[in-house]
């Protein structure tokens, strides 16, 4: 019995997320087809909306422009049909979050495969029944892709809330065979999951973090550019409200965009361009407001930057594995540069590698400090790195104290 209701919960999920991404698609196009579109009936804004939630959920389109519009834009017959890629990750994320949850609750309930099974094979339909019926050949999808990819994005979700619920809480069947297998590893190793998760989930809400504010930033600095482009559009009220609401479903792919180039390789706004710290190709841009925010160049100071954070990282790299040779387990921490032994219940983190770096003028000094065998007394003198909250330790200690409780358990 509690299996069914999973069943039937899990399934009513799945069609309330494919409805309510429809229905986000839907709206707006159906108040232009209202208010601005003629001749057009309600076949094409099915179809329409259909090519726009398929995009939303990582389905390529091909465009194929019709020859009365080419003539009538003087656009070149060879430009009449290409590839839109660019999703607009807004859908994606909210079908993957709305999964994730899907998931979760079907794990907390002690069922979490045939809830995700349920789920996604309701999913499925849903993208079946919107490829069959929303085919046109001004923007069409390969028909595998369209059945494929948004069940893809369901199923990654729902695994990801069952397997974060069922880990926490035991599912009494695969997951916890898993953590039974793991808990009886020696050493640390049965923390090694749960802290690599933490880990990557905290890094990546930095990183989202600090991208969206330094967009947020671009935005702001290039607000005369932008406003400039949206006043030369000479769009009407109806065509403002759509470019708001299309570059708000592309805003997390903005963040996205932002956080390469941040990282450093940058992004590519189509075949042959390149946007990144070393420098901007970007060809023809559309005339969309907010893509005036993007760099017009290359910034030297911000490519130092990340050369000069990824300088660092591997020196640290280099310890870990010199220290790790010689049976002494480091690790960094979040935030603080160097190498440090992790904290445990009796001592807080101590570091056991600094690193120094310097860039003037063209010119890169630096240096590492390894601590061997010195006297920790004169660390008492001052605040190391003047960090207050954690110690320091040499090479050698961790090595005494291993043996020293080894000494004392036989």
């Amino acid at each position: 019995m509690q299996r069914l209701v999973v069943t039937l919960l899990a399934a009513l999920d799945a069609f309330v997320a494919a409805a309510i991404s429809v229905g986000a698609a839907v709206v707006p196009l159906a108040l232009l087809w209202i208010t601005a579109v003629s001749g057009a009936g309600p076949a094409a804004l099915w179809q329409a909306t259909a090519a726009v939630w398929q995009l939303g959920h990582g389905v390529p389109l091909s465009v194929t422009l019709p020859t009365e519009y080419l003539v009538q834009a003087g656009i070149d017959d060879t430009a009449a049909t290409f590839t839109l890629s660019l999703a607009p990750l807004a859908f994606l994320a909210f079908t993957f979050f709305f999964a994730a949850r899907s998931g979760s609750r079907a794990a907390q309930a002690g069922a979490w495969v045939t809830g995700v099974v349920s789920g996604v094979v309701v999913f499925a339909a849903a993208s079946a029944l919107i490829a069959l019926t929303g085919a046109q050949p001004l923007a069409s999808a390969a028909l595998w892709q369209a059945l494929l990819f948004p069940p893809l994005v369901y199923l990654a979700g729902a695994l990801a809330g069952a397997i974060a619920r069922a880990w926490s809480d035991g599912d009494d069947g695969l997951i916890d065979a898993v953590r039974s297998r793991t808990d009886a590893l020696p050493g640390i190793w049965p923390e090694v999951p749960g802290l690599a998760v933490r880990g990557a989930v905290t890094a990546l809400t930095a990183l989202v973090g600090v991208s969206a504010l330094a967009f947020a930033v671009a935005v702001i600095v290039r607000g005369t550019a932008i406003v400039t482009l949206a006043q030369q559009g000479g769009v009407d009220l109806i065509g403002a409200v759509m470019i708001e609401l299309g570059q708000l479903v592309y805003l997390p792919t903005l963040i996205v965009w932002t956080m390469s180039y941040l990282a450093g390789p940058g992004f590519a706004l189509g075949a042959g361009s390149t946007i990144s710290p070393v420098g901007t190709h970007a060809g023809v841009v559309p005339g969309v407001p907010v893509l005036a925010a993007l760099p017009p160049s290359g910034t030297v100071w911000l490519l130092a930057l990340v050369l000069v954070v990824d300088f660092v990282r591997r020196m640290e790299e280099a310890m870990i594995a010199t220290c790790a040779a010689y049976g002494v387990e480091t690790a960094r921490v979040p935030g603080r540069s160097g190498v440090w032994l992790r904290a445990t219940p009796e001592r807080p983190e101590r570091k056991i590698g600094a690193i120094g770096i310097r860039v003037s003028r063209g010119v890169t000094m630096h240096g590492i400090a390894l601590n061997c065998d010195v006297d920790m007394s004169w660390y008492d003198r001052f605040v190391p790195c003047g960090i207050s909250d954690a110690g320091v330790i040499d090479f050698l200690l961790p090595r005494r104290e291993r043996s020293y409780a080894t000494l004392h358990a036989h």
